[in-house]
């Protein structure tokens, strides 16, 4: 399933470094996490979503980091840095052995399907 995104040739090269390092911070320091921990929560304060899928996965047992970053009118344009490089338009962003799950009620369906148990026993993809 490749994902439509700007090839780089049809980016001014006067403007790629600034293209490529845009909130680069953020991305690197989930891009960190998701590959030193089982799952990552990537949330926002003050949304309920990623407090459920907290609450979801506190009620399974699975224990996970959770990274916030900011709050409806607060690091809105770092956290889009996040979209763009997942794809995914919503938070939270829930990482399971370095792959994007999805959002809370991805993982509440992973959980009750059981697929979470056989996903935390693969084999890492990153």
């Amino acid at each position: 399933m490749p994902r439509t995104i700007l090839s780089e040739a049809c980016i001014h090269p006067a403007i790629r470094e600034q293209v490529a390092n845009n909130h680069r911070d953020i991305v690197d320091e989930v891009r960190a996490a998701v590959l030193a921990h089982d799952v990552v929560v990537v949330g926002m304060a003050q949304n309920p979503a990623p407090k459920r899928a907290r609450k979801t996965l506190d009620e399974a047992g699975v224990k996970y980091t959770y990274l916030e970053y900011g709050s409806y009118l607060g690091q809105w344009r770092r956290r889009n840095a996040l979209k763009l490089w997942t794809g995914w338009p919503t938070f939270p962003m829930v990482f399971v052995r370095g792959v994007l799950l999805g959002g809370a009620n991805d993982i509440k369906k992973a959980i009750d399907t059981g697929e979470i148990k056989a996903l935390l026993a693969a084999e890492r993809t990153t």
